[in-house]
């Protein structure tokens, strides 16, 4: 009786483990997961969650190492300096509540770190101070981290937009290990104030940050510019989420060298910018006069990636999923777009010759309902581009189905899962 009973539980286990092993293989294109991993910890619904009021205020300057406690519920207020070398360290299920008059901010200077390991049954919180009915978002700064890690400006040290403190606002250096902290299972919402028309804080702007930092299972939701921005730095990044952001969901510069997978950008038509807003938008430099050539420029792997807009007619202002400038390196795998107008957008100083484009590449993708393929903005270059990319070992798969059809969930509303329907041959690559 117990040989039957063993026999009956490894074979339980083996059935398991080779499910779990099928269904990964079966979910080749984009986010993954055994379950659902936007589940739990996430918020698609933030204004109409009831915080605590704010039992304590952060303010002014952290000069050493720091403890912040779930019991309390923290108000940030003012521009808050995390420096000399200090930790800030927040537990599980803290709440953070971002000033909106004097538009609190949480920067981490260089050489200090932030410890933010949410649970995924109790994430961290940063959010606006208002009332559930007042939230908007740019109802407070948003988080910036500043390391060491190398840039490609003149002289390899820079300093960011946002009127910060001199003395405390520099970045980059020679360290691509650089360790700036971990954030992870970390709620960021209604962040992205603007400063004024040319300066706009994001919601989590990573500033010459290195790769031992550890950076995933983030949501931002709600900024009021970029939700991901990475000037420079070395990092590896994963199940990341930005859902209705006002302009673009992961902004990539200054010869960035960015590892993302399984991440997710959630866009609602008329959440985005007039400007343009994009999931991706990639560059070397914004301008070339300001850059050493000698140095690395922006080179992006993104992996199981979904972008999807949820109006599937192209309506809005939602336009572009990617946009891609000159002398950088993208490579896209095994990733959903849909719902764009077109799917990508080449700068037209990218130009149409195979050693161009063989610096941008896409493989394995399903791109649906999206008005247009991979195009140049000069339109000249179009045939060219297409020649190059709509090719068999391309993989891409160009589709008009519904997103209900195309992911498990696609509904804000209830519980969403965009994994990709396992029932549906073209999602899973079969």
């Amino acid at each position: 009786m117990k040989i039957r009973v063993m026999k009956t539980k490894i074979s339980i286990a083996v059935l398991s483990l080779l499910s779990t092993f099928f269904l990964q293989a079966q979910q080749t294109k984009g986010i993954v997961g055994n379950t659902n991993w936007l589940a739990n910890w996430t918020n698609f619904k933030p204004a109409s969650l009831e915080y605590s009021e704010a039992s304590n205020i952060i303010a002014g300057t952290i000069d050493k190492d720091t403890k912040l406690l779930k019991r309390n519920t923290y108000q940030l207020v003012g521009v808050v300096y995390v420096t000399n070398n200090a930790v800030l360290t927040i537990e599980p299920g803290t709440v953070i509540r971002g000033d909106d008059k004097s538009c609190g901010t949480l920067v981490i200077t260089n050489g200090s770190k932030i410890i933010a390991e949410g649970l995924e049954t109790d994430p961290i919180v940063f959010t606006s101070n208002k009332e559930k009915a007042d939230r908007k978002p740019g109802d407070w700064g948003g988080i910036i981290i500043m390391g060491k890690a190398p840039i490609n400006n003149l002289g390899g040290l820079h300093t960011l937009p946002f009127d910060l403190e001199p003395v405390l606002n520099h970045y980059g250096g020679q360290d691509p290990e650089d360790n700036s902290g971990i954030l992870k299972f970390v709620r960021i919402e209604f962040s992205g104030r603007k400063l004024s028309a040319l300066k706009e804080l994001n919601g989590l702007s990573l500033a010459g940050v290195g790769r031992k930092t550890v950076l995933n299972n983030i949501q931002i939701s709600f900024s009021n510019d970029d939700s991901f921005e990475c000037y420079g730095g070395d990092l590896n990044m994963s199940n990341l989420i930005s859902y209705r952001t006002t302009d673009d969901d992961f902004d990539f510069t200054q010869g960035a060298q960015i590892n993302i997978s399984n991440s997710i950008a959630i866009r609602h038509p008329f959440s985005s910018d007039i400007s343009g807003s994009r999931c991706f938008e990639v560059d070397s430099y914004d301008k070339i006069g300001n850059t050493d050539m000698t140095k690395k420029m922006t080179k992006i792997n993104a992996s199981n990636i979904t972008l999807v807009n949820l109006e599937e007619n192209n309506q809005g202002l939602v336009r572009e999923s990617l946009h891609i400038r000159e002398n950088t390196y993208f490579n896209m795998t095994n990733s959903i777009i849909a719902g764009f107008s077109p799917f990508a957008l080449l700068e037209s100083n990218v130009g149409s010759t195979p050693e161009n484009l063989s610096k941008i590449t896409f493989k394995n993708l399903i791109v649906n309902s999206c008005n247009g393929g991979i195009t140049s903005e000069s339109s000249s270059n179009d045939s060219s581009i297409q020649s190059y990319y709509n090719k068999p070992e391309s993989g891409i798969s160009y589709t008009r189905i519904k997103n209900s059809d195309l992911f498990i969930m696609p509904n804000i509303k209830v519980n969403p899962d965009f994994r990709a329907n396992v029932n549906n041959t073209i999602a899973i690559g079969n």
